[in-house]
């Protein structure tokens, strides 16, 4: 599409283009007419033409030559390794296949469901027991105004991978879209294992219970027919989490699923053990952690039991003795973490379950968190140097939701470097509502600016869909068109062999090495 040029790039190239030669500087148009140094912009969009970018294109989001180089001859062709996902296993091992596209695309994404409210929709349509097609249709109204979301992107980028479909999803469209991708999801290709494998995956990890039996990840172990891993991750978060109201009743089934009554901390711990092995022998070889910060508040080994006593005895404790049991729990974790050479995920910053009345209504995750501005470093530095002192850091991927911990997260990382692992202690991906453009750009800047860009592990989906797989090519455009600029800006030589080991490395080979996954570098 033609369009006259009123770009502000183009202009700002006018403006650098006026100081660098001076005040009396005269553009010349195509047809030799001369403007004064004050009408740049008259002179741009009366004579000059530029070609506007098709909607979501080949080199979507790639706006230099060699960000587009980097894009298509390196990253594009990588497989996923998607480490850290909320998908069911039990899916996978029955190889669903969904009726139709309000199942796969909104059921349990409350991310959708956030932007909906947002647009006035009534929650019978969002989380209630409307008609699918009524749901659907309802989504489609609220993402024609989801400009500047990536929402917008995510979805139509998954309608063109999965469904072939290159228009615009919006009300009026959506009975197009829906008898579409209905018709396909009807074919086999479009089953879950098929769409695990069309999206390029080699591996998953989920996000298990120590409590849980696993039975869905070895069904799937034994199954040759198919060959992508599928593997647990341990997320420990109701073992720690000694002030929930329905704690002693969660510690009854961990006890059972370890064979083992727990009536102490050490009981606890030893459960906790057991239970790690068992997952070790499944293939695990990372963990997860929901905190909300990290912190430091080192107890004794005799008063800790008293404080978890004194919870079985059904009385309230303290919050410095939640911080205080908390911060146990997790030192004594993540020293078998080291041990069992896994690595330790920490996700932090999070508020959540804000709208109480809703959470009433929903329960947890659907959509009523929020970022938390309390993460204090000093903690998540003691934590760490706790842990290196007495030898048992494991490998960490720290991720905060909240942007601004990003200076802090990085400048902390520097001091517990070593030669245990290339990038031991790591910077997680842009995380939750930072997973957009504007947060990948910053959280990468950030980590380049303090660190090492090239070892960074990449990223994630974080995702209840399988359908969010191309969250990952997202990712890599924008990796591509960051790395791309400073290339074209002379800030890093435009050599072939340094860039390739870079894009390829965070887009797959670091996280295969970093995780000690059964995997081949590409």
């Amino acid at each position: 599409m033609k369009g006259l040029c009123l770009s502000s790039l183009f202009y700002a190239a006018c403006m650098r283009q006026k100081e660098e030669v001076g005040t009396n500087l005269r553009f010349v148009p195509k047809n030799g007419l001369r403007h004064s140094s004050y009408d740049f912009s008259a002179a741009c969009a009366a004579e000059r033409e530029v070609e506007m970018k098709a909607f979501m294109d080949r080199d979507f989001l790639l706006s230099t030559e060699t960000a587009k180089k980097l894009f298509h001859t390196y990253a594009e062709s990588m497989p996923v390794l998607d480490y850290h996902c909320h998908i069911n296993p039990q899916e996978i091992a029955e190889d669903r296949k969904f009726d139709n596209i309000t199942q796969v695309w909104l059921g349990g994404d409350h991310y959708k469901w956030r932007a909906m409210r947002s647009n006035g929709v009534e929650e019978y349509y969002i989380t209630g027991n409307a008609p699918d097609r009524e749901k659907f249709q309802k989504w489609a109204e609220t993402l024609e105004l989801a400009i500047g979301n990536p929402l917008f992107h995510w979805s139509h980028l998954e309608l063109q991978r999965f469904f072939g479909y290159t228009g615009v999803l919006n009300g009026e469209t959506a009975e197009e879209v829906w008898n579409l991708c209905n018709e396909k999801l009807h074919e086999d290709s479009m089953s879950v294992r098929n769409l695990i494998r069309q999206s390029g995956v080699t591996l998953v990890c989920t996000t298990d219970d120590p409590a849980d039996d696993l039975r869905w990840h070895k069904q799937i172990a034994e199954d040759k027919s198919f060959e992508v891993q599928v593997l647990p991750a341990w997320r420990p978060d109701k073992a720690m989490n000694l002030e929930k109201p329905d704690y002693a009743d969660y510690l009854k089934r961990l006890g059972s699923a370890a064979g083992m009554e727990i009536r102490s901390f050490a009981d606890l711990k030893e459960a906790l053990k057991k239970r790690m092995a068992f997952f070790a022998e499944m293939g695990c070889r990372a963990s997860d952690h929901a905190l909300e910060y990290v912190m430091c508040v080192p107890e004794t080994d005799e008063n800790l039991e008293k404080i978890f006593a004194k919870r079985l005895a059904g009385e309230r404790i303290t919050r410095e003795e939640e911080m205080k049991f908390k911060t146990a729990f997790m030192l004594f974790v993540a020293g078998e973490y080291s041990r069992l050479g896994w690595a330790m995920q920490l996700h932090y910053g999070c508020k959540r379950d804000n709208n109480t009345a809703m959470y009433s209504l929903l329960g947890p995750d659907t959509g009523f968190d929020c970022i938390n501005n309390y993460a204090p470093s000093a903690q998540l530095a003691d934590f760490l140097d706790l842990l290196n002192r007495g030898g048992h850091l494991p490998k960490t991927i720290i991720y905060s939701l909240n942007p601004n911990d990003d200076e802090s997260i990085g400048s902390i990382l520097g001091c517990f470097q070593n030669s245990d692992a290339v990038g031991k202690i790591q910077q997680g991906s842009a995380w939750w509502f930072n997973d957009n453009k504007t947060g990948m750009m910053k959280q990468m800047t950030s980590l380049a600016n303090l660190g090492l860009l090239g070892n960074f592990v990449g990223m994630l989906t974080d995702s209840r869909s399988f359908l969010s797989y191309p969250r990952h090519e997202y990712f890599r455009r924008i990796l591509c068109e960051l790395v791309g600029g400073w290339v074209e800006n002379g800030e890093f030589p435009d050599d072939e062999r340094m860039l390739s080991r870079i894009i390829r490395g965070i887009s797959y080979n670091n996280a295969v090495r970093y995780f000690g996954f059964d995997l081949e570098e590409k």
